[in-house]
């Protein structure tokens, strides 16, 4: 399914939501486009973040404590 058809049958269900499922879905969106950063890319970047860190390239909270210290 295409997403131009996804997002067809999604406004269907969302006109016959209860008021309550609409606030909540509203306050999602409102909030992933008000910080600046979408879904798709929150999502991509902590995908990053996890390879990352499967790689070994993180510091412990013991380093970052002593970083911590220096300043």
């Amino acid at each position: 399914m295409d997403l131009e058809t996804r997002k067809h049958e999604f406004i269907q269900k969302l006109l016959n939501v209860e008021e309550s499922v609409f606030d909540k879905l509203e306050s999602f969106l409102n909030k992933s486009t008000s910080r600046g950063i979408s879904l798709s890319q929150y999502n991509k970047e902590i995908d990053e973040a996890n390879a990352r860190i499967d790689a070994g390239d993180f510091l412990t909270q013991e380093e970052v404590e002593k970083i911590a210290n220096q300043w």
